[in-house]
């Protein structure tokens, strides 16, 4: 998959199936589109704030469906206030798992929910 140019260009993808893991090389430029977020143990990573339970859990439906739709899901740790929204791809790598553009594409993607307010009460 071509590297997008900006973050609302990856934000407009679809996840698809993945065989290969990114280089480290192309793991760097595709972050490089998300600021923030961050890499820890192999993981895109990032831990989203809000007001209260009913905005953190408001947040966290939207993001199931979009992950059901991208057919991409992430490990969640959901707290009072806090999401906590770990991607990576256990397919590639013939199995052995890694980072692949669908991470990304979700990740932008999880950002706009956020960014868009869709947990105001």
């Amino acid at each position: 998959m071509t590297h997008p140019a900006t973050r609302d260009a990856l934000r407009q993808l679809n996840c698809s199936p993945q065989q290969d893991a990114l280089s480290d090389a192309a793991i760097a430029a595709w972050l490089a589109l998300l600021p923030q977020w961050s890499l820890q143990n192999g993981k895109l990573c990032r831990d989203f704030g809000f007001k209260n339970y009913y905005q953190t859990l408001a947040f966290v439906n939207a993001l199931a469906h979009m992950t059901h739709k991208q057919d991409h899901h992430p490990e969640l740790i959901i707290n009072y206030q806090t999401c906590a929204v770990r991607y990576d791809t256990h397919s590639v790598n013939q199995g052995a798992g890694g980072l692949s553009a669908n991470d990304f594409i979700c990740a932008a993607k999880a950002d706009l929910i956020y960014d868009s307010g869709v947990t105001a009460p």
